[in-house]
């Protein structure tokens, strides 16, 4: 009887042996005959993803599993083993990977990964080699973590300065957005890893995300939100690419077969998969056939949807046969799908050193009354924020770490003195302070600062003589699904107001200086306080290495060298899209007009003659430098312009700058904004008296407008000026060139229209 048995198992086992052979293997057969070899049921089953598992990140709750292989990962898709289809995993973030800490097996080692400075920082860097570095190391984690994609770079444009994910976002300028993304994306994916780019597109608020409905003219839309997108997606072409949540002009971005196909892939040419956000959309078949090949997490009623949907010949077939070719395609490249064996080991010494470097370089230095570097030891250190420093967003942007070091720990591992009872007023308060807040049941109230402690008069004169200089540390932090306020959020509470009063007041009386430090996610108000103080540097969200870096900018080992990507205004209701953001009606928006248009951040306040507080691009440093040999290689435009210049350190300290090249246009039969960014370099650390040649090339792609009468993208003949700087406001050498005859670059298809008719604003109305 036995034998019977051991012969049957082996008759079952090569039965079963010459089956699998018959059926067609992913990456032993061609896509379409493993696409051909699936059932109805897997092939719905296959376009959704499952998920999702719930990052705890620094303050929340266990989390659970993706595929029982990487905690804390956000989902994965479907696995189909008789065809030889491995799941592959995604996970956040856009500053770091978000999954749980890994225990390794048989030790009691727990591994973490790294928690880089938020996107604004590293834009705020103007360094795209700098990006590349932030990115090869973040992959470096996502591939021995064991992921395969990870869910960023967000390249939304920072419209408002109210939105609350803003600290994920580069910029509210498209060509630093789509430069640094790129250059973060070439980084991740050298790792034979992938990103997906998100969120595609117009996604510039966190109210109302799931169902805002953005009202953008074609123009603005092309030139400015997609614009980021197309450059990134262009030079770098990332593995996925994520749809948002938000309708564009009536229809949700996930069931737009204009933006998915007709833009996307149709003009782009990009070859790669398309995910929705979590949740996104409504309609599952309509997604299916504008080209979103991937549903993400995974819910209950799509495959029935989609199933109905195929029978009443809604959708087709080939329809989600060329869906799950691109998923396909995308697993193909995966390490899951290659068995790379992840040790959970990154490199987490040369993370560190990254993560610290783009800290420091992408800090900005806004006003300097000769206080910066600090030479004097004995540091009052005032402000929550200085003992309990923010290093990341929380959301999609929240990191796992095994340590932060606050400001105080940089600044006292640097050799200054500080009051080791201030210190412990303040943990004691913020303590207490975050011991009287509900649970984490409401995002609002786990990020928010903590009410500033209040330093009594007497005890701020006792520190004013026993300290060379105060330094004071505002705070701020933001989180997906909330945007900001402006009370007591881009303004100072009146705590914060009077901890700056009193410091400058009792500081001042006694010859003392005052800095102060924003530990910021997003701008904030200066202008209301900056006359008060001696300096001011944003420090953004600086990632776990924070009070290192910040030390070292604050010592002068390191010269700052951020500048501003975003404008700062003089008052919130300056900003252009103030009135209409976050949209109608006020309670619950449901609709977002983009009465702006083109007219976005320096492009209003230059265009309108508008004063700002600091202008986009700004940013000091501890020595100087000068523009000179500006060239240009023709003076009438063909096919191109190079333009050149020579920058020269002629202070005393080595440092960086960042050169950027802005172009005014004619104007004739479009209106144009006074000035548009087409161009930025990062100086190489240049010592005192050394210099750096640059070129730039302006290609008529460069210089086009879109002109919505004709779809297309169109250079008007005149006299064009190129503006050299080193801010928006800051121009150091002008050079001019002629167009001679109109040139039209580009015609595309007439798409994305809006279905009512909204007013924009113009220069000429003004």
């Amino acid at each position: 009887m036995k034998v019977y048995i051991k012969t049957a198992a082996i008759i079952f086992l090569l039965t079963s042996s010459a089956v699998a052979q018959q059926v067609p293997q992913l990456g032993k057969h061609t896509i379409k005959e493993v696409i051909g070899a699936m059932t109805l049921d897997e092939k719905v089953d296959f376009i959704k993803g499952i998920g999702m598992g719930v990052s705890s990140g620094q303050n929340g709750p266990v989390a659970g599993s993706i595929g029982g292989r990487v905690i804390g990962a956000a989902g994965a898709t479907t696995k189909i083993p008789r065809l030889g289809i491995p799941e592959i995993i995604v996970a956040d973030g856009p500053a770091g990977l978000r999954i749980e800490p890994v225990k390794i097996m048989n030790s009691s080692e727990v591994r973490y990964a790294t928690a880089f400075p938020m996107g604004t920082a590293v834009a705020s860097s103007w360094n795209t080699a700098l990006a590349n570095k932030v990115g090869k190391a973040m992959g470096n984690d996502v591939l021995q973590f064991g992921v395969d994609v990870i869910l960023g770079p967000g390249a939304n444009i920072q419209r408002n300065l109210l939105c609350g994910r803003n600290f994920e976002y580069y910029s509210e300028d498209p060509v630093v957005a789509g430069n640094i993304a790129a250059a973060f994306i070439d980084g991740v994916q050298s790792n034979n890893v992938g990103v997906s780019i998100k969120h595609f597109a117009a996604n510039n608020q966190e109210t109302s995300r799931n169902y805002i409905d953005v009202i953008i003219s074609q123009r603005a839309l092309r030139e400015i939100y997609l614009k980021a997108f197309e450059i990134a997606i262009k030079k770098s072409q990332p593995w996925t690419v994520m749809s948002s949540y938000n309708k564009i002009n009536g229809t949700y971005a996930s069931e737009s077969h204009e933006l998915l196909t007709t833009i996307l892939r149709d003009e782009w040419k990009f070859k790669g998969m398309v995910m929705t956000d979590w949740f996104a959309g409504r309609d599952y078949p309509l997604q299916v056939k504008a080209g979103n090949d991937l549903l993400m997490p995974g819910r209950k009623r799509e495959s029935q949807k989609i199933k109905e949907a195929i029978e009443n010949n809604e959708i087709s077939i080939q329809d989600l046969d060329r869906n799950i070719e691109k998923i396909l395609g995308l697993i193909l490249k995966t390490p899951s799908f290659k068995k790379y064996n992840h040790q959970n080991a990154p490199d987490d010494k040369n993370n560190a050193m990254i993560s610290k470097q783009s800290a420091a370089e992408g800090m900005v230095l806004l006003k300097n009354n000769n206080v910066l570097p600090f030479r004097e030891k004995r540091i009052a250190l005032l402000g929550n924020s200085s003992y309990d420093t923010f290093v990341g967003g929380t959301g999609s942007g929240e990191v796992n770490i095994a340590h932060s070091v606050s400001f105080w720990e940089g600044l006292s591992k640097a050799g200054f003195k500080l009051d080791n009872r201030l210190k412990s007023s303040y943990m004691g308060h913020i303590e207490k302070e975050k011991l009287a807040r509900p649970k984490r049941n409401n995002i609002l109230e786990a990020i928010k600062p903590v009410g500033e402690l209040n330093v009594e008069r007497s005890k701020m004169d006792t520190l004013a003589n026993s300290s060379d200089i105060a330094l004071i540390t505002i705070g701020r932090n933001a989180g997906e699904g909330t945007d900001r306020s402006v009370t007591n959020d881009f303004n100072l509470s009146d705590q914060e107001m009077t901890l700056i009063k009193n410091t400058a007041d009792i500081f001042h009386q006694k010859g003392k200086k005052v800095v102060v430090a924003l530990n910021i996610d997003a701008l904030i108000d200066v202008a209301s306080w900056k006359d008060l103080v001696d300096g001011i540097i944003i420090t953004w969200l600086p990632g776990q290495e924070a009070g290192d870096a910040f030390a070292e900018i604050i010592s002068g080992k390191t010269n700052p060298s951020g500048h501003l990507a975003q404008s700062l205004p003089l008052k919130y209701t300056d900003v252009p899209s103030a009135g209409s953001f976050p949209g109608l009606p006020k309670e619950r928006p449901t609709k977002s007009y983009y009465n702006e248009g083109v007219y976005v951040g320096y492009r209003y306040y230059s265009s309108f003659n508008k004063p700002v507080c600091y202008e986009f691009g700004f940013g000091l440093s501890y020595t100087q430098f000068s523009i000179t040999n500006s060239t240009i290689s023709n003076s009438k435009f063909k096919e191109a312009v190079d333009v050149g210049i020579t920058i020269k350190n002629i202070g005393k300290t080595a440092g960086k700058e960042v050169v950027q090249l802005y172009v005014s246009a004619p104007g004739k039969t479009m209106e144009k904004p006074e000035i548009e960014l087409k161009g930025f370099e990062k100086t190489e650390l240049l010592s005192s008296g050394k210099s750096q040649k640059i070129k730039f090339t302006l290609t008529a792609s460069d210089l086009a407008s879109f002109d919505s009468s004709r779809s297309a993208w169109v250079v008007e003949p005149g006299t064009y000026k190129i503006k050299i700087g080193n801010s928006s406001k800051n121009i150091l050498r002008t050079i001019t060139f002629e167009v001679d005859k109109e040139i039209i670059v580009e015609k595309v298809t007439d798409v994305l229209k809006p279905k009512e008719a909204f007013e924009e604003i113009k220069v000429a109305n003004q």
